[in-house]
């Protein structure tokens, strides 16, 4: 195993919410396979600290480490927050490349999710099975998927 993933979000004060977040981990981990160590940690208010599992992500042999936040906007705690703790806990480390992946951002996947979990059906085109890796880029103005970007913003106008 050389590679090593880390997800993680905020952290509260609801041991429930938390769970929700290893749980997500214990998930990714059975679909990553053994190719992936894969290990969970909260900003705040909660264990383990990102710095905590960093140093579990090295001592299980990780050769690079990959930290996803776990949210969905690029927010000043993805983008700001999450980085300035990434670079303090890889100091300990300095062997391990690592980097801060993209929140979650638009996709698909998460527009079928909001369907499902609204008891919703998928009645409009079928984004997921359309193209490979149809996910929006940070700057909305960049996209250039259909439901999002210049092209969309005019549609929503009624613009065409």
């Amino acid at each position: 195993m050389t590679q090593g993933l880390i997800l993680i979000d905020h952290g509260s004060r609801r041991r429930q919410a938390n769970l929700q977040l290893a749980c997500m981990a214990r998930l990714v981990q059975q679909q990553a396979g053994d190719a992936v160590y894969v290990r969970h940690a909260h900003m705040e208010l909660a264990a383990p600290t990102l710095a905590e599992a960093f140093a579990a992500c090295v001592h299980a042999g990780v050769e690079e480490i990959v930290i996803h936040p776990f949210f969905l906007a690029p927010g000043r705690h993805a983008s700001e927050d999450i980085p300035r703790l990434a670079a303090e806990a890889a100091a300990s480390f300095p062997q391990i490349p690592y980097r801060v992946s993209a929140p979650l951002g638009v996709h698909p996947w998460l527009g079928r999710l909001v369907l499902e979990r609204c008891g919703l059906t998928l009645r409009g085109p079928d984004f997921v099975s359309a193209a490979p890796s149809p996910a929006c880029p940070e700057d909305p103005a960049a996209c250039t998927q259909p439901w999002c970007g210049p092209r969309a913003e005019r549609a929503i106008a009624g613009e065409g």
